[in-house]
């Protein structure tokens, strides 16, 4: 291949599925080192990535996007996918961000583990076009499980890796991969899917409701909308714990500005108001509480609230059934209805 004693080094944006481990691998055959870049946003985690680098033996990056990705998430030039998913965009996002590691560090080339036609809707030729020339850094990505399916790249090109080593791999099928993980010895990978929130629909269309009525949202109002059940009552968030662990964190996550309530003497959840609210919302809000105690037919039972660091007690708005279904964020709906 004419290396000489050139040293080649690439940077992998690693996932820590498969398919991006198989890259690694078929990278590595060549004798070129690996450097693994890991992204997290509050939308998907680093945790498979990080272990998949070590069981690896490659060196890795871990890199927080969340700026970025948000910035990019309130209108994606390509849209999203099935629920909030915006895929092309958010690929290009971090080919972007490896490319500019790539250029600093003056690394040679960046690659994935995208596979062609393995997701039909983001993985097909024309969106790998699409995300390799949004980001900008479209003569250096090279996807080396499909890379004889692509165009030359400019490492293919100048010989600083053999496109006849790299693959052809194409579809949904995992058996060509499979294969791979034999060939290779990997002992330990995760499942296909279920590593970023955005695909999921019932998060998603949290998310799009979190959008649509919070023009300020935080980061932390992102991380909320993991846990519990959610509610609007006049526009402002509540949020009622489904269980121990759930009202723990609702507790830890709650500032000096927000309301906590609980049911007082019988076992039930912690309701987190997200800011400074009237009487009105506070009373409504401990019915919703009371309803999900172990005393919800009681008339009267006491609701304990804390506002800033001060505790006072206040008896529940009644709640039926009917009102309460209007003010939860139904994902299974629209949203909730206006309260009057």
């Amino acid at each position: 291949m004419g290396q000489g004693k050139l040293k080649i080094i690439s940077i992998g944006l690693l996932s820590g599925g498969l398919d991006s481990i198989l890259a690694v691998k078929v990278i590595q055959e060549q004798g070129i080192e690996v450097i693994g870049l890991v992204f997290e946003t509050p939308f998907f985690s680093a945790q498979n990535a990080i272990k998949a680098s070590e069981e690896l033996g490659i060196r890795h990056i871990v890199k927080d996007i969340t700026p970025e990705h948000l910035a990019m998430l309130k209108n994606p030039k390509y849209g999203f996918g099935a629920n909030m998913n915006p895929c092309i965009d958010c690929h290009a996002l971090m080919v972007r961000e490896a490319g500019k590691i790539m250029e600093e560090e003056e690394y040679h080339f960046i690659f994935t583990g995208e596979v062609v036609n393995e997701r039909p809707m983001s993985q097909n030729k024309k969106a790998l076009k699409l995300v390799a020339n949004l980001s900008g850094y479209q003569d250096f990505l090279l996807r080396p499980l499909s890379a004889r399916l692509l165009p030359e790249t400019k490492a293919e090109k100048y010989g600083l890796i053999d496109r006849r080593r790299l693959l052809n791999i194409q579809g949904r099928s995992r058996k060509l991969q499979l294969q791979l993980v034999k060939k290779f010895g990997i002992k330990e990978f995760p499942t296909p899917g279920g590593g970023c929130l955005l695909t999921d629909p019932i998060f998603s269309k949290k998310l799009k409701e979190l959008f649509e009525n919070t023009e300020d949202y935080s980061i932390r109002d992102i991380e909320l909308l993991k846990s519990g059940r959610h509610f609007r009552i006049q526009g402002k968030k509540v949020i009622i714990g489904r269980n121990k662990e759930e009202n723990q964190k609702l507790k830890e996550m709650a500032t000096v500005k927000d309301v906590v309530l609980s049911a007082e003497h019988v076992p039930g959840p912690i309701a987190l108001i997200c800011d400074t609210v009237s009487k009105r919302i506070i009373k409504k809000a401990a019915g919703i509480c009371a309803r999900f105690s172990d005393a919800k037919n009681e008339k009267k039972l006491p609701v304990i609230y804390r506002l800033g660091k001060k505790n006072e007690e206040i008896t529940p708005e009644a709640i039926t059934q009917e009102t309460m279904d209007e003010l939860r964020i139904n994902p299974e709906a629209k949203g909730p209805k206006k309260d009057t």
